[in-house]
């Protein structure tokens, strides 16, 4: 994908408060690439075949889908509409590319689970949820799928895949 490429960013226009957060992002990430954005909203199935039409459409380089809930709700539809339009796609959760997906750069959702574990145990120990410390979850990874790469024609640079988490080969 060239600097001067097109991307598209997929959001969930329902989540307000994550929506706009997530377009202010990426409009920043776009701008620093010198990439033509285009910020593409679903919430319901149909919406996301929808998006994906714009997509392959305006010829986007690639696509950036939202870690809001509702799309992990969507991953295989996802993964099998970026791959039936061969559009190079990452994704907020390694669930994607475990199932397919090209790859996902994301919070490791595991670790949010052990802090809200811990938090719970505090709590049952009768510590006031008030008293505690607003935390959440630091650990970062990133997870690429080779064989998905392939099938697109990409090459991945091994600087980029010594970084990652997990290699799916």
């Amino acid at each position: 994908m060239s600097p001067a490429s097109t991307i598209a960013a997929l959001i969930n226009p329902a989540n307000f408060a994550q929506a706009a957060t997530e377009r202010a992002t990426v409009q920043d990430a776009a701008r620093a690439l010198g990439a033509r954005l285009m910020i593409l909203g679903a919430s319901s199935p149909g919406e996301v075949e929808s998006a994906f039409e714009a997509v392959v459409g305006q010829r986007a380089g690639g696509l950036v889908v939202s870690g809001e809930i509702f799309f992990l709700g969507q991953r295989d539809r996802l993964v099998a509409l970026a791959a039936r339009h061969a559009v190079p796609t990452i994704y907020a959760y390694r669930e994607f590319p475990l199932a397919g997906g090209l790859m996902s750069y994301g919070t490791d959702v595991l670790d949010g689970y052990r802090l809200a574990g811990i938090y719970t145990g505090r709590i049952l120990k009768g510590e006031k949820p008030a008293d505690l410390p607003v935390q959440q979850a630091t650990k970062v990874e990133l997870v690429i799928n080779l064989k998905t790469a392939k099938s697109l024609g990409l090459a991945m640079p091994l600087p980029l895949l010594g970084r990652a988490d997990l290699v799916i080969e």
